[in-house]
């Protein structure tokens, strides 16, 4: 896999859409509360407020990721993409672009909880799910640059 990342152009909200929307269907445990047109449209309002970087492989999205300033509002992959870099060369890009990042994901949400908890993000607090539209417990967790090796109380 040869993953290419670049910013997201408006001919990108099918591919996005249809990402996030798979994500919603095959998820079990995630409420089913947009239809695939809806989130599409929705995709295409992230895009077009200049959030969305998507990752390609071979000329086809296979991920994407947005962010609205420090906060990531979403990081979703292709089924078949997981497990293969593109998550982390968003997340890194992301990395780059600020000194401290923070995002939700839900508490049922295993696999991103291990993938961002290894990618150096802390947990920062937890939700009962009042705070998002599908009702789940979630946590937020914050990731910082390192300012140098005194940061975490190493003496170096």
């Amino acid at each position: 896999m040869s993953v290419t990342l670049r910013a997201a152009r408006s001919t990108d909200a099918g591919a996005t859409g249809e990402i996030l929307y798979r994500f919603q269907a095959e998820t079990d445990w995630m409420p089913k509360l947009h239809s695939g047109a809806e989130t599409i449209a929705f995709c295409g309002v992230l895009i077009g407020r200049g959030w969305v970087t998507v990752a390609e492989d071979a000329g086809r999205v296979i991920g994407f990721l947005a962010r609205d300033q420090e906060e990531i509002c979403a990081l979703y992959l292709a089924p078949e993409a997981t497990g293969r870099g593109a998550g982390k060369l968003l997340l890194d890009h992301a990395k780059g672009q600020r000194d401290r990042l923070f995002l939700a994901t839900f508490q049922s949400n295993t696999g991103a909880r291990r993938f961002y908890e290894r990618e150096g993000f802390l947990e920062a607090g937890r939700g009962d799910g009042s705070g998002n539209e599908e009702g789940l417990p979630d946590i937020t967790y914050l990731w910082r640059r390192d300012s140098g090796p005194n940061e975490k109380g190493n003496k170096g």
